[in-house]
C-alpha cells in the first residue's frame, strides 16, 4: 500500500500469528477498511515509481500471481486488468468485501499469509507489499515460508516495507507497525529460502521511508 498522503492510515492487512496478535491486527483492520479503502483504495493514491516497480516485476512471471494482504484490492485488480491471472489474499472480511465489490474478475479469498490453502508450488509471484509490517520481526520467517512453499521454483517475491535505519517498531493510527534497516530484512529473506536480486528505496517529504526487495525463490 502506498503511505504518501496520509501517514494515519497507511498499511495493508498483516496477520501476526502469536496467540491474539491476528485477532488484534484484523479487528483494527475491520473497523477502518472503509476509511483506508477511501483514501488509499485506489491506483490513484499509489506512487508513480511504485506502480513501475510492481507492474514491471508482474511482468516476469507468467503464471498466477498471489497478492497477499491484498487489502482492499486495487493491486490485484490493476494487475488482473493487465491480463495476470491474480489470487487476492487477506484476512480483514470487509477488505475481502470490498475488493470483490471492486474487482468482480479477481479471485479474492478470506484468509491467513501464514497458511494460505494453496498447493505447493502453484504461485508464480508473490506480491507481499507492506503486508508484513505488522508482523513481529521474529514471526515474519512464518509468512516468508509460506510465500516459498506455494511459489514454484524460481518464483518472484515483491515486499514493500517501512524503512529505517534500526528495526524498531512505531505507533500509528491503526496499529503497531515495524521499520526495517533493508540490509536486514534482505537477510531475513535469505536465510528463508529466497536469492534477494535488488533493494530499492524511497522517501517522500512528508511520508516515511520505503522500501521494497526483490528477490526469488530459490
Amino acid at each position: 500500500m502506498d503511505e504518501r498522503h496520509t501517514p494515519s492510515v497507511d498499511t495493508a492487512a498483516g496477520a501476526d500469528p502469536r496467540a491474539g496478535g491476528e485477532a488484534r491486527v484484523v479487528g483494527a483492520y475491520d473497523a477502518r477498511a472503509d476509511e483506508y479503502a477511501a483514501v488509499l483504495g485506489s491506483m490513484d493514491a499509489v506512487h508513480p515509481e511504485d506502480r513501475r516497480l510492481v507492474e514491471d516485476w508482474a511482468a516476469l512471471h507468467s503464471g498466477t500471481l498471489l497478492d497477499a494482504g491484498c487489502g482492499p484490492g486495487h493491486w490485484s485488480a490493476h494487475l488482473a486488468r493487465r491480463g495476470h491471472a491474480v489470487i487476492a489474499l487477506d484476512p480483514v472480511e470487509r477488505f475481502v468485501s470490498i475488493a470483490r465489490a471492486a474487482a468482480p474478475e479477481v479471485d479474492v479469498r478470506r484468509g491467513a499469509m501464514e497458511s494460505t490453502g494453496l498447493p505447493h508450488g502453484s504461485i508464480s509471484g508473490v506480491l507481499s507489499w507492506y503486508s508484513l509490517v505488522h508482523h513481529d520481526p521474529d514471526r515474519v520467517t512464518v509468512a516468508l515460508a509460506e510465500f516459498r512453499r506455494v511459489l514454484a521454483p524460481g518464483g518472484g517475491l515483491l515486499v514493500g516495507c517501512f524503512e529505517g535505519p534500526v528495526l524498531e517498531p512505531f505507533d500509528h493510527a491503526v496499529t503497531t507497525a515495524y521499520r526495517w534497516p533493508t540490509d536486514r530484512l534482505a537477510a531475513v529473506l535469505e536465510r528463508a529460502g529466497f536469492t534477494v536480486d535488488a533493494e530499492h528505496r524511497r522517501t517522500d517529504r512528508g511520508a516515511r521511508p520505503h522500501a521494497a526487495l526483490v528477490a526469488r525463490r530459490r
